[in-house]
């Protein structure tokens, strides 16, 4: 039985002592109201499915081994996504090579059927962007990806990561500045490259 507003936090507290009690059903309904949840962040910070899947059964593995220590006061959802956040954090870090984000959907797909040059535009925009988020330290790729991606507010992202409010909005606006920093570098570097073909062509 899905969760919804009517089951309020009370449903979820109800779940997580039940899931306590032993009882494995409590602990499938939060799988099942979560799984997607915590699939997309994966996917949004690891760049492919099999890393994703990978990384959500390990984050739902954890949470249950770490059920005891959630706080009643805390929303689930919160300490649930900061256990995900972590163990993709440190999935990044123990790679060696920077990681890929070409495979990552970045906001809607677009038809190609109405309008193909600016669907073309549109592409060329998304792989910009793809680009520019490799860029960024996983800390701040992960406020830009649940604020952006995931809609969630600053004071919900701070419960996510276990950091004040304040130093959310310091990051986002750090994490904006390295994107504009890098989208006027690679726009220095198109300009650069279209003026030396410009030179080059007889």
């Amino acid at each position: 039985m899905p969760f919804d507003e009517a089951h309020g936090r009370e449903g979820e507290r109800g779940w997580v002592r039940e899931a306590l009690a032993g009882d494995q059903e409590a602990f499938a309904r939060l799988v099942e109201n979560y799984q997607a949840a915590v699939y997309n962040l994966a996917y949004r910070m690891l760049g492919n499915a099999g890393d994703a899947e990978d990384a959500a059964q390990e984050t739902f593995l954890r949470a249950y081994s770490r059920l005891r220590s959630y706080d009643p006061a805390r929303k689930f959802s919160s300490w649930l996504l900061a256990i995900a956040a972590h163990h993709c954090i440190d999935r990044l870090r123990r790679r060696r090579s920077t990681i890929s984000l070409e495979d990552i959907p970045l906001g809607r797909q677009f038809s190609t059927d109405r309008d193909p040059e600016r669907e073309i535009e549109r592409q060329e925009e998304r792989e910009e962007i793809r680009r520019l988020l490799e860029r960024l330290p996983p800390d701040y790729r992960l406020v830009v990806i649940l604020y952006y991606w995931n809609d969630l507010s600053c004071r919900q992202i701070g419960e996510v990561m276990g950091l004040g409010e304040g130093a959310v909005k310091s990051r986002l606006h750090r994490a904006r500045r390295m994107l504009a920093q890098g989208l006027r570098e690679e726009r220095e570097s198109a300009s650069q490259r279209s003026n030396m073909a410009m030179g080059e062509a007889p």
